[in-house]
């Protein structure tokens, strides 16, 4: 399956920073993918419910929250 640019964005960053977990804007949303969203799932406990794999914040600013909207 191809990938969109913003994802090829996505994943060519996240090989530069494999120990981070990318909080990736998008639009009026911070997202995260694939295995980082698998972990904040996990470790904050908040089910994940979006599509591909992804966890997004609405907001501004992400640090406003301590768990996320799920999208």
């Amino acid at each position: 399956m191809a990938m969109s640019p913003m994802m090829q964005e996505y994943c060519k960053t996240k090989e530069q920073y494999k120990d981070c977990i990318l909080f990736y804007r998008l639009g009026d949303f911070y997202e995260m993918f694939f295995d980082d969203a698998l972990l904040v799932t996990r470790e904050l406990e908040i089910t994940l419910t979006g599509k591909d794999c992804g966890l997004g914040c609405k907001d501004r600013n992400p640090r406003n929250h301590t768990g996320c909207c799920c999208s």
